[in-house]
């Protein structure tokens, strides 16, 4: 895969939410060009082109990060941290999509600038069509800033 041309990184340590999400976006062809990465260090490897990411440039960002906040290694909200606080990525867009219903997550995940906060449905359909609208709006109908 070139990683140059990733539309969506997808960042969820949960096997089954992860094989859920991506098996709704293909459904909508929307996961032509995703990554999926299964901890906070190494979506940051991904965004700012370190590891064995470090042939991609980090300015060619994904179209738009799907971040879970539970995560091993480093935590959802230090990655949205990093990510909002970089020059290069403050512009990307960022959607927690996580369990979490917490009033503190939500508030913690706007002030550092996320720009969607959905909580996973536990009905399977709502779920599906939920990771749907969630493609289709962000890769199709969303105009960010050059």
């Amino acid at each position: 895969m070139n990683y140059n041309e990733v539309e969506i990184l997808y960042v969820e340590d949960n096997p089954n939410d992860a094989e859920l999400t991506i098996r709704a976006l293909k459904k909508h062809n929307l996961a032509n060009h995703l990554v999926h990465v299964m901890d906070g260090e190494e979506a940051l490897d991904f965004i700012f082109a370190k590891g064995k990411f470090s042939d991609r440039k980090v300015e060619n960002c994904p179209k738009v990060i799907l971040l879970d906040l539970k995560l091993p290694k480093v935590d959802g909200m230090e990655v949205l941290r990093k990510v909002k606080e970089d020059g290069r990525t403050k512009k990307l867009p960022v959607v927690v999509l996580t369990s979490s219903k917490e009033e503190q997550d939500v508030v913690r995940s706007y002030e550092l600038g996320v720009n969607s906060y959905i909580v996973k449905p536990v009905d399977f359909d709502k779920f599906t069509k939920a990771v749907a609208d969630l493609g289709l709006y962000w890769l199709l109908l969303n105009q960010p800033p050059r």
